[in-house]
This record gives C-alpha cells, structure tokens and sequence, in this order.
C-alpha cells in the first residue's frame, strides 16, 4: 500500500506537468469519446509514458490523429514525465502500474530490469530490413532480441549567441579550446552592460553536462573516446580530455561562465540563453524545437560544429542515436500496443517528424524523400560528413560499480576549485577501470577494446 501511495503521488506531481506541457485535455477528450461512440465499440485504452517536453504539442496531435482513425478501437493516452522518468518507471513496475507503452530512456536498463518487450516476431521481415543496418547491440537489440528500433539522433554542436558575437567583434564560431576560451571571455567583457556571460552549461548534473562538452569535442578532435571510454584500448582514459577540464577551469577562474553554473539545469539554462544571456553552450538537434515552442525567443542564434582540442577535425562527433519507444512486458494488450508502435515507426510519420525539426532522423529512407526541417536554428544541425554513429560505451553500468567521487562531480569539483589535473584524470581512469572489470565480469556489459577503430576512418558515413 505505501508503494502504491509513493506512485500515486509521484504521478500525480509528473502528470500536472504533463498536462501543463501538452495544454488542456479538454478538446482530445470530447474527440475521443466522440471517435468512440461513433467506432460503437469499447475502447482498448494503452498509456504511453514518456520523457520528451520538446515534442509534447505535437505528439498530441499525433496521438489524436491515431486514435481518431485507427480501426482496432485503441485509444493511447500520452503522459510527460519530464522528471525523475526512470525512478517513476521503476516505481510503475513493483507496483504493478507500468504503462503499455514506453520511451527506452534507459535501455540496457530497462532490459535487464524486465521491463520491455522482445518484438522480434512482430516485425515483418520488410521491416527487419528496413532497420537492419541501423541495429546497435545494448542500443536497440540484447543478445538477438530486438526491442525498440532507431528514430532520430542526437547530432552535437555548440550553440551560440550570434547578437553576442557581433557584440563582441567576434566572426566567427571557436575552431579550438583555446579560441572557445577566448571568446567566452571577450562575451562577457562585452556584455557587462546587460548582464551576459560567455559560456554557461547545466552543471546541476555534471556527469551529463560535462558529457555534452567534453564528447563532441574529444570525439572530433580523433581522440576515439567518449563518455572517458576509449574504444580502441576498450579502457577508460579520462586523461584525453585534460585540455577541456583545464578549459573549463580557466573559464571559471576568469568570470566567463555564467555565476551559479554548479547549481543550473538544462531548463533554466535555456532559459538564460533565451533571454541573451549566454553567448555559449553545447548541446544537441533537439533545441531547435525548445526555442520554438518551450522558450520561444526573438534572439538571433545559429549552432555550429564543435571546436576541437588543436583545430584538427581528425575524427567525427559521436552521433546518439538507437531506440526510442518499446513496449511493456508487463502489457496486458501487447499487439494493440504494436499497432502504435506501427504508427510511430512508419516513414510518414518519421518524415514528418524531421521536416518539423523536433528530431533529425538517421533512417536513410526518410532522410532520402524529406525536405529540409524549417524550424529556425535546425540548419546546424543538419548531418555532416563530420556525423558518425557510435556504439554505446559501458558508462552507465561502470558509473554503479565505481568507488569514490564519480567522475563529473571530480572534474566539475577541480572546475570550481582547482586542484592537480593529472592526479585527478589518472585516479578516474584507474577507478572506473576497475568499475569495468567488474561490471564485465558481472555481464552488464559486452563491450570490448576495438584496436581497429578510427574515428577519422567515420566521416562521411552519415553525410557527404
């Protein structure tokens, strides 16, 4: 009774969010008790639970478009879970309460836990063909099951402040560290007089936010690591990203960060920007759509290619892509909970989807017959040769076996603090091995060293 007393009021906090990002119900309601009544039959009513907010309006629409017209009398009721989503989906499943239908925000999580669906004998073989190249082992399949199929990537780049730019006399985007340095400082000289700082990002959660730094400009700059995994040497090697803690440190130390940056989440971060306060920040393809609709703006902004350690793009930014909704093992109604998946997985609603600039999709028959998204900002964004996928790195399932400060709290700490790099770098590096040998040896994780990984080798795979 107390489980279900916590989810009750978890979901009761999440589910007035959720209707705050989506708007009223009211409408949707009054149209599906209408399709209902007019279908003459009862409903098989399927929740669907996920995390997005960038999407929310529009996905309410997709979901009332599908309800509306599909002929198995489903009705699919969305709810946004902006925060705490993998704790409230944890909770829904040890109380018996799991929704039907899922975004896989925690993939290799999520299977291991039991929590999803193998849809291996639902796929045609058509469509087994269609995603065949796209599969990523712990990203869309687990040892020969297939439980969510690629939709869109995560392409990295620097977004910046192009009014903050000019302010500065600054041309053009940083092509290095040091540059990136330099111009976060030269921002917040110039914006003085109307309180704005040069770089920010959200290091409320400094794993993540250092992550959204340190990824896209180790990974271009060929150093073959990636969330401090290096894929050749199948170790981690957290001392490839000195020159960007140093960085950041110097950042800090000269005022160019904006004041409070330990304490700021993504949210208030873009709200910051939004208002032109920020002149820089790294983050991925789905902001276009947030300073559309989630923080609408009247800022000129642009995104661009991330800089690199020494100015040489000897590699490609690691694109994230892989799953995106599954469904639940729990289910009572898994075909009907296929049918939506369906929906989702089709090519018009994907292409849709991209045109729109909510997500741009790596399925190359979409991207094939799409037009060019028009969301204003999305034109950095777009696939370059410079665009790879990657697998994923044993990161996450390393994080819960390593003892001591985990790494983004240790480098945002020597941030704010300073401190010996290179002890700090070689004592990561030596702990979060030890963290691998153990979750390997655990079986949380399959990856292994890659000796002939080149990042260089990447380019043009995605885009020429």
């Amino acid at each position: 009774m107390k489980r279900k007393m916590v989810l009750n009021t978890l979901l009761g906090v999440t589910m007035v969010a959720s209707l705050a990002a989506c708007g009223a119900q009211t409408d949707q309601q009054k149209s599906k008790e209408s399709a209902s009544a007019a279908a003459g039959g009862v409903k098989t009513k399927l929740t669907y639970w996920t995390v997005d907010r960038h999407d929310a309006d529009y996905m309410k629409d997709v979901i009332m478009k599908f309800n509306e017209t599909n002929k198995d009398n489903i009705e699919v009721q969305m709810t946004i879970l902006a925060d705490n989503f993998n704790q409230s989906i944890d909770i829904a499943f040890a109380s018996n309460q799991a929704p039907d239908i899922l975004r896989t925000n925690d993939f290799p999580g999520f299977v291991k836990k039991g929590y999803l669906q193998p849809i291996n004998d639902l796929m045609t073989d058509e469509m087994k063909k269609r995603y065949g190249n796209l599969m990523v082992e712990e990203l869309n399949t687990m040892d020969g099951n297939i439980y969510s199929l690629p939709h869109t990537g995560q392409y990295w780049r620097l977004i910046y402040n192009v009014d903050l730019f000019k302010k500065a006399g600054i041309a053009e985007p940083p092509k290095t560290i040091k540059e990136l340095v330099e111009d976060a400082k030269k921002i917040t000289e110039a914006g003085k007089d109307i309180g704005a700082y040069g770089f920010a990002e959200n290091f409320k959660n400094p794993g993540s936010a250092f992550g959204r730094i340190a990824n896209p400009i180790g990974s271009l700059s060929g150093t073959s690591v990636v969330d401090g995994y290096n894929y050749k040497s199948g170790q981690f090697d957290f001392m490839a990203y000195k020159p960007i803690v140093e960085a950041l440190r110097q950042m800090k130390q000269e005022g160019s960060m904006l004041p409070g940056v330990e304490s700021l989440d993504i949210d208030p971060l873009r709200a910051q920007f939004a208002a032109g306060k920020i002149g820089m920040y790294f983050n991925h393809s789905g902001e276009p759509a947030v300073y559309q609709s989630q923080f609408p703006t009247k800022i000129n902004w642009s995104a661009a290619l991330p800089p690199t350690i020494d100015g040489n793009q000897q590699g490609t930014v690691s694109v994230i892509a892989g799953n995106y909704i599954g469904i639940s093992k729990s289910t009572a109604n898994k075909d009907k909970a296929w049918k939506f998946l369906q929906y989702i997985y089709n090519l018009d609603f994907q292409k849709e989807y991209h045109e729109k600039g909510f997500g741009i999709s790596i399925v190359p028959d979409v991207n094939a017959v799409a037009q060019k998204p028009t969301t204003p900002g999305i034109e950095g964004f777009l696939p370059t040769k410079f665009d790879a996928l990657y697998a994923p790195t044993p990161l996450n399932v390393t994080d819960t076996k390593v003892e001591g400060m985990k790494f983004g709290n240790a480098i945002i700490k020597y941030m704010l603090e300073g401190g010996d790099v290179d002890k700090l770098l070689t004592d990561l590096t030596t702990r979060y091995n030890a963290g691998l040998e153990k979750a390997r040896a655990a079986g949380d994780t399959k990856t292994k060293a890659n000796p002939s990984f080149d990042p260089h080798k990447l380019q043009g795979s995605l885009a020429k």
